[in-house]
């Protein structure tokens, strides 16, 4: 099993952090270790002094594939839900200094929040999602899916020309504007729809 990640996939993140925008997507990965289940505390890591938060909308691979075309991409995810990229900014920001790559900053233990997934059903438009994630109680992301540089299809046939996904996998489809930094005993909290399908308490 596998965290795949896209970064800057919506042009108001991207501008937040004064990045340019991508002509194709992002790539990068979590181990299976990063994934922080539900209803388990995130242990701020001793590593940095500057944790922030990414929202995202997440689905579960289904199906085995390699080199899927896009039109064909809807039939390997089964499941959605809301998930939270925990960054280490400080260091993430170190090492792009250094030229260096960042996994230390983004796929660190517990780094990858997941939700209660919830069925893609035919009247499901993926590409039609609204999202808003809550810090104590104070909306701090609002985002829609329909603001995606690069669709969910779009990522799923990009990703398979390199490698095979699986069964399990898990693809975090990029965070809208607005993250920003936690602190121990803050309580965020993740709405899809209407409907809280994440909660995750920081120690």
């Amino acid at each position: 099993m596998k965290i795949i990640c896209v970064g800057r996939n919506y042009a108001d993140h991207a501008k937040e952090l004064q990045n340019d925008l991508p002509t194709e997507p992002v790539i990068f990965m979590k181990p299976k270790n990063a994934l922080l289940l539900p209803q388990k505390p995130l242990y701020y890591p001793e590593f940095t002094d500057d944790l922030h938060y990414e929202c995202e909308v997440v689905v579960k691979i289904c199906k085995n594939g390699k080199f899927i075309q896009e039109k064909f991409a809807g039939k390997y995810y089964n499941e959605v839900t809301l998930g939270i990229d925990f960054t280490a900014r400080d260091v993430q920001k170190a090492q792009q200094k250094k030229g260096l790559p960042w996994e230390i900053a983004k796929a660190f233990d517990g780094s990858a929040a997941v939700g209660t997934f919830v069925p893609i059903t035919p009247e499901t438009n993926v590409n039609n999602l609204a999202f808003q994630l809550h810090l104590n109680g104070n909306t701090v992301q609002d985002g829609h899916t329909r603001h995606m540089i690069f669709t969910i299809d779009k990522i799923i046939a990009y990703v398979s020309k390199y490698f095979t996904i699986n069964i399990g996998d898990m693809i975090f489809t990029g965070t809208p504007a607005g993250v920003g930094p936690v602190t121990g005993g803050d309580k965020l909290e993740g709405i899809l729809q209407g409907n809280k399908v994440l909660e995750v308490e920081v120690k």
